[in-house]
This record gives structure tokens, C-alpha cells and sequence, in this order.
């Protein structure tokens, strides 16, 4: 059975969202962002779960035998080729997460997706998984979601791009349109009513630029220009130097890494005031990034870093390294599932109604909540960019109104 911990709490008042996890070093953490812990006593972690053993995919790819104790779900994730490392750390914080909570109602099988995405899922489906997590890359959602639904068997993939959300598929993923609008309005709090954007020539940067411009219609402001650039210091320079010549910014939206944008930065700074500077959840991977003058002072949204340490530190203790930030998705994936364990049946088809409860959870990387789209929604933190990292200015909100 699923950790008592991990049962639906009594819905409080203002919507604050359930805590995923309960167990080892997130016990605490947990409790008090589900509010459910009186500051009044000191809280006393639960005793260590049972061992769980961690399940793979048998070399010899024989059918798996019939599991009367256990439903199974798949991780779908490349472990082999180039991305390789990173799908392996989503597996691994997968695993974790089923020996955290000693989830003994789920069995979790990895199929390895470098070869092809639907080759994985058509072994995964006939080995009687009822749930797949993953696969990462948005072309392979977008191949497997259709054998998944003829399967009838939901897809919590760990992609961003919202546009293979949807009819059974639900993403994990950090959505920078979220990030954008978070800073936008939080900008525009403060003051800033004219936006400028500098966003790269591919997907990413086409999808900044919209989000970006929906941000700031829903805000009141006003878009003074959108440049685009190819990559390299000309073309971001360039892009800075347009954009500069269109007129007067409050603010500016850097979609990209910071060392892709800081040769636009001296243009952007030689305006009296120089705007405020924007960017996107890509920034909160990056260490040391107030190094460079030009960039502090900069803003962005990204999830709470709080629980993520606790989570990194675990993950370190057992597997010997550090785990890529994208893991906690596959950490978040697996608690969700432990959580309504006690409500799926063995054998029977997965209960998708649990996906879109809209008071929402709290995992690893703060709260969120599945929309009607598929896609999750996600409370943000606002950090600003100064000389020895970042600080928060503006703290995620607890849950969803």
C-alpha cells in the first residue's frame, strides 16, 4: 500500500495543494508546504520504508510474467546515445522516488527509447504497463501518443512543447510560456509598461516571442519590438542594436542562455535608464551567472530551488553523483502515481480523473497542477540575478486559486 503520507489530504481552506511526498528527508518540507504541520511541536520523521527493488527492463526482453500485487508503469526515457546520461538521472530520481515512499502497489520497467520511441512503448504496452512516464523528446511523445491511445493507457511525458499536450497525453515539463508570463507580471507590477524582446531564429525563440507577447497584452503593456538573432556575438548585437532603435524599454526578455545574449548587453545598457532585463527558466540551471555585471539586476521565473536540494542531496547519497535538474520530473512523476496507487486497482486501467484534480499537488519543484490542456501548471518563484548568485524577490505561491 501507498505510504499513509501520500493519501489525499482533507481539502484546506484557499486551496493550498497536496505534498507528494512524505517521506526520508522531504517529510518535513513536505508537511509544511501542505500546511498540515503545527509549528507548536517538533515533527518526527517516519521510520524507513521497506526496501523496494529497482526494476529494468530484462536484457533478454522476454515477456514479463503476470504481477497480481503490483501495477506496472514504464519509464520511457533514452538510455543509450547521446542523451543517455540525462535519461538515465530521470530514471534513477524515478527509482528513488518508489524507495522513498516504499510504494509496494507499483512496479516500475525502463525501456529505452534511443532506438525508437514506439518500439518501446508497443514492449511496454504488451508487457502490461498501465501507465507510461515519459518519453522525454517532444517527436517522440508525438509518435507515441497514439499507440498509448489506442491502448487506452494515459502518457506523462517529460517534455515542454505544449503542443503534443492533450487527448491522454499530460507534460511534465517546464513550460517557458509560464516562465514568461510570471515575469512579465511581475515587471509590470513594478512598474515596467513598455516590453522588448530578444529571442532566438528557431522554436524555442518563436514560442518566447508569442508567449511573450500574450504576457504583456494580458498585462496592459505594450510591445515596443521583438528582434530575432542567428547565434553568435554579431547576431545578438545586432538584434540588441534593432531592438534599441525602435525606442524607449522599460524591460527586455532575454530568451536564451546567458552567455548566448551577453554580447547584445552593452547595447542594451548604453540607454538612459537602461531597461530592466527579463529571461526565461533556462536561467535557473545556470551557476556563477552573476559573474558578469551586465546581467545582474535581471529577473526571472523559475520553480522553488528549496526542495530541490533536499532532493539532490538524497539522490547524491544513493547513486554517487549529482542528478541533472530535469530529473526531479521523474522524481514528481512517480509520487503522483504512489500517491493514488491506493485508488487504481491491480489490473485495472489507471484512474486519468487523479491527473487533473484542480487543487493541485507539491513535489520536488513546488506546486502544480494539470489544466484541461494536459500541460502543468506551475507556481513560480521571481529571482533576481546579483554578484554571488540569486536572490528571491518575489516567492512562489503555495497553491492555485
Amino acid at each position: 500500500m501507498a505510504s499513509a503520507a501520500l493519501r489525499p489530504q482533507a481539502r484546506p481552506e484557499g486551496g493550498i495543494v497536496r505534498a507528494l511526498f512524505g517521506w526520508a528527508t522531504f517529510a518535513i518540507a513536505a508537511a509544511a508546504l501542505s500546511g498540515c504541520v503545527p509549528r507548536s511541536r517538533p515533527v518526527e520523521a517516519p521510520p524507513p520504508p521497506p526496501p523496494v527493488q529497482e526494476q529494468t527492463r530484462p536484457a533478454d526482453t522476454s515477456r514479463l510474467p503476470a504481477d497480481e500485487t503490483r501495477n506496472r508503469i514504464a519509464v520511457l526515457v533514452p538510455l543509450t546515445g547521446r542523451d543517455a546520461a540525462l535519461g538515465q538521472s530521470i530514471l534513477n530520481a524515478a527509482n528513488l522516488a518508489l524507495l522513498d515512499t516504499g510504494g509496494q502497489r507499483i512496479r516500475i520497467t525502463a525501456y529505452d527509447t534511443a532506438a525508437g520511441a514506439v518500439p518501446a512503448a508497443n514492449e511496454a504496452l504488451a508487457e502490461g504497463n498501465g501507465l507510461i512516464l515519459g518519453p522525454l523528446l517532444a517527436d517522440d511523445v508525438r509518435a507515441v501518443a497514439p499507440v498509448a491511445r489506442r491502448a487506452n493507457v494515459p502518457v506523462v511525458a517529460f517534455s515542454n512543447d505544449v503542443s503534443v499536450a492533450g487527448d491522454g497525453v499530460y507534460l511534465m515539463g517546464f513550460n517557458p510560456g509560464q516562465s514568461i508570463q510570471r515575469v512579465v507580471a511581475f515587471a509590470h507590477s513594478r512598474g515596467a509598461n513598455r516590453f522588448g524582446a530578444l529571442v532566438p531564429a528557431n522554436t524555442y525563440g518563436e514560442r518566447s516571442a508569442r508567449a511573450m507577447t500574450q504576457a504583456v497584452e494580458g498585462s496592459g503593456g505594450s510591445i515596443v519590438g521583438i528582434q530575432t538573432f542567428d547565434p553568435g556575438p554579431g547576431g545578438v548585437r545586432g538584434a540588441a542594436a534593432r531592438l534599441a532603435g525602435q525606442g524607449q524599454t522599460d524591460a527586455v526578455l532575454l530568451a536564451d542562455l546567458p552567455r548566448a545574449v551577453l554580447p547584445g548587453m552593452p547595447v542594451l545598457r548604453q540607454a538612459s535608464p537602461a531597461p530592466r532585463l527579463l529571461a526565461t527558466e533556462r536561467w535557473a540551471s545556470e551557476t556563477a551567472i552573476g559573474a558578469n555585471v551586465t546581467l545582474r539586476g535581471a529577473w526571472f521565473a523559475a520553480p522553488s530551488d528549496g526542495n530541490f536540494n533536499a532532493f539532490r542531496t538524497r539522490y547524491r547519497a544513493r547513486y554517487n553523483a549529482a542528478p541533472y535538474r530535469l530529473a526531479s520530473l521523474g522524481y514528481d512523476a512517480v509520487l503522483l502515481v504512489v500517491r493514488v496507487a491506493a485508488d487504481w486497482p491491480i489490473g485495472r486501467p489507471f484512474p486519468a480523473r487523479t491527473l487533473r484534480d484542480p487543487v493541485g499537488f507539491v513535489g520536488v519543484d513546488g506546486a502544480f497542477r494539470f489544466g484541461r490542456d494536459g500541460v502543468a501548471e506551475r507556481a513560480l518563484e521571481i529571482r533576481e540575478v546579483n554578484a554571488t548568485g540569486t536572490t528571491v524577490v518575489s516567492p512562489a505561491p503555495r497553491g492555485f486559486n
